[in-house]
């Protein structure tokens, strides 16, 4: 939508008549397109409905169904829309009265039964295309119009506006065929009213045309005044009026045309191949809304439709009496037939009351054959127990605009029908249930006290949040901090003072005591002034802060209890990381230890914090032999600190007072048994090289074993037995050895260089060794880029690792 500034710049204030004008136009043409949009989309919606009823099939499928059909039709989906909705079935009970217009003239009876062959198909084939003559154009535009047509007297109208410059019509008439029969004028136009009135009633005689259409489902083209008069009776008190006349059988759902539209024009002259494809195709578009002005015309629809119809006439409420029509197979219900509407029940269309009568169900609602309502109507009619609906949103057109609405629904049975019923809830119903539901959920509540009068009003969260038995009144609002601790008493009264006399805003914390203990509130309240400025009403909300109040002291112990843990816990990890720098000094690059280049990593868990239990040596002997040895003690912390330094030391004095290296295990082994911490335990890895032999003798407790890199190939030393520290009195350990040669690459480490969370450690040794091995270079990779193409960023334990290397050039 456009829109234009109603006071040009130009205008110096005063409005401009003319630029208003166009605003107003644009804005009506607008609301107008609008309002076309919303109609073309209820026929859609109608069409669609009746097409799921018929098949059983889903919306989607009906609207492929739908254009489908348009297309092989050469038409709009509009278009088809309405061939659809007039090429339907007729409701069960109206179809033979309709057909019986071919009994005998002399025994027309409202009970006449219809031929064998007028059973109306539940789902008609697609029409047949519109001729190549019929002009798209036009008939586009005539099937826009009909979207807005709400009576037979309309849809005369807008015919006779789209004929008159397309084929030069002069008049419009609409015939029904009765159940006797005879027609019955259902609409005209052009036609003055009181041949209107003549020719309003017509018995089933011979020689009508349009009745002679309607028996041969054929039409008549009258061209020739004389001729075609000493053929027919011509409609008119002077038939010579309209030169030449076209009547058109339309069928609204039976095997039979039951409707004539009637062309009637000034000129003499023939109806010209295109204006009679044009004319045909435009009798098809006509059957939708010619269907639903039909099925209002059947006969009564019995005693208890016709008293159930006069109670509904007295109420407000929305409800409609429908009766179940059968499937063609005669199982199952396909829809129901409405018998009688209360105005308050309206459908897509805008029709409501006795509008309805006749109509189907699922062509007054069609968005229910989806919903749970469809399925309860069905229950509620096989069994005697009645349906209540969950509550369910629509949208609804109020004062012109769209709303979401809430309803309920309620199907009962009524001898073999259904009653269903739907009730809205009221707005004002659902706002004071939100206003409950705010005071309840916020825990607050509104008070007002009038200061003219003295008189007070509170909600009961009021009463409910200062614990005050509602019998017992409101209090008054000078007497108000009398409610609070002595200690907040002064503030309040004087915040309350200023209110009252200044009427100026507060918002002021107090407390309360209470059976539970102290309550902590908030009071804001504001002064409505009377015309002369003086404050007459206070308004005022009161809500209950106790349980943020206690979050926010809970917060703040837990903060200080987080500080004060944080600085202990820091000046712990100080004191450990200086203390295992003291005792576990990395060299700062590598050594030469018994003719070998050993070089040292230590990564502890989290950077900058060595506080873990990961451990080396790397010391050459009195005897000129070197020891190398890796550990992991369990944990981190200064515990693990202490053990550490414990294991480390004794190790080495034990190896240099002359102990080997299985009877250095077994002792350090009783030593973690019975050191401090009995449940301790930790894993080791003991090495003793002799350079004289080139031999390496080892031993392990627990630990993983050693890479040997050699010739490119890397592989894992076969673990001699031993036992974890600290796991039982009486281990066992055995020793292995290994000769070294030049250029070999061997690795002592902790399992923290190989083990990943969620992951067997047998995968992270086979990635050590991919990353040990081969690499393209004869020279080994450095131990810093080995770490890193191994090490798990995202979080690892401890990591240490001792890389032994046996130069190219070792000579004995």
């Amino acid at each position: 939508m456009t829109s234009e500034p109603a006071l040009p710049p130009e205008s110096g204030g005063a409005p401009d008549v003319a630029a208003l004008t166009r605003v107003v136009a644009r804005q009506r043409a607008e609301m107008d397109r609008l309002q076309e949009l919303a109609a073309a989309s209820a026929v859609l919606e109608r069409a669609k409905g009746a097409l799921m009823a018929q098949r059983g099939c889903t919306p989607d499928a009906a609207q492929e169904e739908l254009q489908r059909r348009a297309r092989a039709g050469r038409r709009t989906l509009l278009e088809e829309c309405w061939i659809s909705l007039g090429s339907l079935a007729c409701p069960a009970g109206a179809e033979p009265a309709l057909a019986a217009a071919d009994a005998p003239v002399d025994a027309p009876t409202e009970n006449s039964t219809p031929p064998e062959n007028s059973t109306p198909s539940a789902a008609p084939a697609a029409a047949a295309p519109f001729a190549d003559e019929v002009d798209a154009t036009a008939l586009g535009r005539l099937s826009r119009s009909l979207v807005r047509v709400g009576t037979p007297q309309d849809l005369a109208q807008r015919l006779l506006d789209h004929l008159s410059p397309d084929v030069g019509a002069d008049a419009v008439m609409i015939y029904a065929r009765t159940s006797g029969g005879g027609l019955e004028l259902l609409a005209h136009a052009g036609v003055d009213a009181a041949l209107a009135d003549q020719w309003s009633r017509v018995p089933p005689v011979s020689g009508l045309a349009a009745l002679d259409s309607l028996r041969a489902d054929e039409p008549r083209w009258l061209e020739d005044p004389r001729k075609d008069a000493e053929q027919y009776l011509l409609i008119g008190d002077r038939p010579q009026l309209w030169q030449s006349r076209a009547w058109l059988p339309v069928r609204t759902g039976g095997v039979s045309a039951d409707v004539a539209v009637g062309v009637l024009r000034r000129p003499e002259g023939v109806f010209t191949p295109h204006v009679r494809e044009h004319l045909l195709a435009v009798a098809q578009l006509c059957a939708g809304p010619l269907r639903a002005f039909v099925a209002r015309r059947a006969p009564a629809l019995g005693a208890v439709a016709d008293a159930v119809q006069s109670v509904f006439d007295r109420l407000s409420v929305a409800a409609v009496l429908l009766a179940p029509q059968a499937c063609d197979d005669a199982e199952g219900v396909a829809d129901f037939r409405i018998d009688a509407a209360t105005g308050g029940a309206v459908d897509a269309l805008g029709r409501s009351g006795r509008d309805l009568v006749g109509l189907r169900f699922l062509e007054c609602w069609p968005e229910f054959a989806a919903e749970p309502l469809w399925q309860g109507c069905l229950r509620a009619l096989g069994g005697e127990e009645a349906y209540e609906s969950e509550p369910f949103a629509r949208q609804q057109s109020v004062a012109g605009s769209s709303e979401l609405a809430v309803y309920t629904a309620r199907a009962a049975r009524l001898g073999d029908g259904l009653v269903v019923s739907w009730a809205r809830y009221d707005p004002s119903d659902r706002q004071q249930q939100r206003l409950a539901d705010v005071q309840r959920l916020g825990n607050l509540g509104w008070a007002t006290w009038n200061l003219v009068t003295g008189e007070g009003d509170w909600s009961s969260q009021v009463f409910a949040i200062l614990e005050r038995d509602p019998a017992e009144g409101v209090v008054p609002l000078q007497a108000l901090p009398r409610l609070g601790l002595s200690e907040d008493v002064p503030v309040l009264a004087r915040a309350v003072g200023e209110l009252v006399r200044h009427g100026r805003p507060c918002d002021v914390p107090f407390r309360i005591a209470t059976r539970e203990g102290v309550r902590h509130l908030r009071m804001v309240a504001e002064a409505m002034p009377d015309a002369r400025g003086v404050p007459a009403e206070v308004h005022c909300f009161v809500q209950d802060l106790t349980a943020q109040r206690n979050a926010e002291l809970a917060l703040v112990a837990s903060e200080r209890a987080m500080l004060t843990q944080h600085g202990a816990l820091q000046a712990e990890r100080t004191v450990a990381a200086r203390l295992q720098d003291a005792l576990l000094p990395l060299p700062e690059q590598p050594v030469e230890l018994a003719g070998l280049r050993v070089d040292i990593a230590y990564l502890p868990a989290q950077a900058g914090l060595n506080v873990g239990g990961d451990w080396f040596s790397a010391i050459e002997l009195p005897d000129g032999d070197a020891l190398f040895v890796v550990g992991d003690v369990a944990g981190h912390g200064m515990g693990a600190v202490a053990a550490m330094a414990l294991l480390r030391f004794t190790a080495k004095g034990m190896i240099i007072t002359g102990s080997s290296l299985t009877g250095a295990l077994s002792r350090l082994n009783a030593l973690l048994l019975h050191s401090r911490d009995p449940h301790g335990s930790a894993t080791m890895v003991m090495a003793r090289y002799s350079p004289r032999e080139h031999r390496l003798v080892w031993a392990q407790a627990g630990h993983p074993p050693p890479l040997l890199v050699r010739d490119g190939e890397a592989r894992y030393l076969e673990r001699p037995y031993g036992m974890l520290l600290g796991a039982t009195d009486t281990p066992r350990y055995e020793e292995a050895e290994v000769v070294l040669r030049p250029g070999d690459r061997l690795l002592l480490y902790t399992d923290g260089l190989v083990e990943r969370p969620g992951e067997s450690i047998d995968r992270g040794l086979e990635r050590l060794a991919g990353a040990a091995g081969p690499n393209g270079s004869p020279v080994p990779a450095p131990l810093e880029r080995l770490l890193g193409a191994l090490l798990d960023p995202d979080g690892r334990d401890d990591v240490c690792v001792c890389d032994i290397q046996v130069p190219d050039d070792d000579a004995p």
